[in-house]
């Protein structure tokens, strides 16, 4: 049987939802607004939401009365989701490398930095293929992802975060061209236990290289959810909007 890898693992446990519970509806629900009025979509519009997880993002969308699908590789976080599917809204485990439906959705998005996971070039570089595949003709890719240039300027290498009376010790560090991000704790039992989350470095030029690859151009970059000017030492993210 194939070792599951990192992502699959930690974003399936029970662990990742309790340490990051914070991620409120809030912050998803004013982004997805923000986007809504940029890109002003036409009603019904299909729409792609890869590496949903749960589904925060995706419900937002589907309230607005689009056509949304999720994947994501997860399948304890898709069984959640699928709880809450309506005729809008759908959810499928899938792994965002292989191809999903072909020249079929208006819009695909990619949120809170959820590419950058895989270990080799060439993984990326496949789906960013399957992101391209799956869009119409001028269908546009939304992609969140963390700015590199800020957060290695800005990197807390240390800090403690209790939930439930866990003690979760996270250490971040970089390594080659990838931040690190251990998460150390004690189980309830007291058994010591060990996540890694480890997310490419990449910057601007990077996803160009990777999405011309593609066949997808940039049309757009913003450094933050409200969608402000990018900065590339200054923004917090960096959104990129790329079109087929």
């Amino acid at each position: 049987m194939k070792k599951k890898d990192w992502y699959e693992n930690w974003f399936g446990s029970s662990w990742y939802k309790m340490l990051y519970r914070d991620r409120d509806e809030l912050e998803a629900e004013e982004f997805v607004e923000t986007l809504v009025g940029h890109l002003q979509p036409l009603p019904g519009s299909r729409m792609l939401d890869i590496a949903c997880g749960s589904g925060r993002f995706a419900r937002q969308l589907a309230a607005h009365e689009f056509d949304v699908t999720g994947i994501d590789i997860a399948y304890s976080a898709i069984m959640k989701a699928q709880k809450q599917e309506n005729e809008r809204l759908h959810f499928h485990v899938h792994d965002m490398r292989l191809p999903f439906y072909i020249n079929y959705f208006d819009y695909a998005f990619n949120f809170f930095t959820s590419f950058g996971y895989f270990s080799s070039d060439r993984d990326h570089i496949m789906a960013a293929k399957s992101f391209a595949a799956a869009l119409k003709k001028n269908g546009l890719l939304v992609i969140d992802y963390l700015n590199a240039p800020y957060v290695l300027d800005n990197l807390v290498l240390q800090e403690t975060v209790v939930r439930e009376e866990i003690v979760f010790n996270i250490t971040r560090r970089v390594e080659g061209k990838h931040i690190i991000k251990d998460i150390r704790f004690k189980d309830r039992e007291g058994q010591d236990v060990h996540y890694a989350e480890r997310v490419a470095a990449f910057t601007l030029s990077d996803f160009l290289h990777i999405f011309k690859q593609a066949g997808l151009s940039l049309s757009g970059t913003y450094g933050d959810y409200q969608l402000n000017n990018y900065n590339p030492t200054e923004s917090p993210r960096l959104i990129m909007m790329f079109k087929k």
